[in-house]
């Protein structure tokens, strides 16, 4: 995939500002796709330039002007030939997996520090999904809002940040405690 099928996804309800696009891409695209502000930023002036979105002015009195993008025809187009081609299998590159792979090998202190971070970030970003997955379904339950809900794919993306999410946070509780034992167990010998 690349950026650009990300950045048509982001905006394919409404129109959105650069700005309001970075922070869309940092509450909810990526869970899939992780960008600096500054290749957002680039990857809307191809896609303009390309024809697969158009952006207009406009003018505010207070604040500096801005320009709102939406997807095109050939843009939903572009979108309809992605999700037609094969799709890659999603593979881990994370360097605190790396860490825990020398944890035979290197002070366990440090990593169960990291990972102690990392668990507490993971339990944030599920908290954000709860709120931000209750907040799209109103006060239909989850079954009712995915039969009949209006659009459900932000929806199901949201629900595989929250799994992925819950699985770090998961992960990392359980490998602290593991290191944890396993101090107290050679410290004794």
């Amino acid at each position: 995939m690349a950026l650009r099928h990300a950045v048509l996804a982001a905006l394919l309800d409404e129109e959105l500002s650069g700005y309001q696009l970075v922070k869309a891409f940092d509450l909810g695209v990526a869970n899939f796709w992780h960008a600096q502000p500054q290749q957002v930023y680039a990857e809307l002036t191809r896609l303009e330039k390309d024809g697969l979105i158009t952006g207009r002015e406009v003018v505010q009195d207070t604040r500096p002007n801005k320009r709102l993008f939406k997807v095109t025809d050939a843009g939903l187009a572009e979108l309809d030939h992605f999700t037609g081609t094969a799709a890659k299998p999603s593979f881990l590159r994370d360097d605190l997996v790396v860490k825990v792979q020398a944890a035979d090998h290197v002070d366990t202190r440090t990593l169960i520090g990291q990972l102690t971070e990392r668990a507490a970030m993971a339990q944030a970003k599920v908290e954000v999904f709860t709120k931000l997955l209750h907040t799209m379904r109103g006060e239909r339950t989850e079954e009712e809002f995915l039969r009949h809900g209006e659009r459900i794919g932000p929806y199901l993306t949201c629900l595989r940040g929250l799994a992925f999410e819950r699985g770090n946070h998961d992960w990392c509780v359980r490998t602290v405690t593991i290191l944890r034992e396993r101090e107290g167990i050679h410290a004794r010998r």
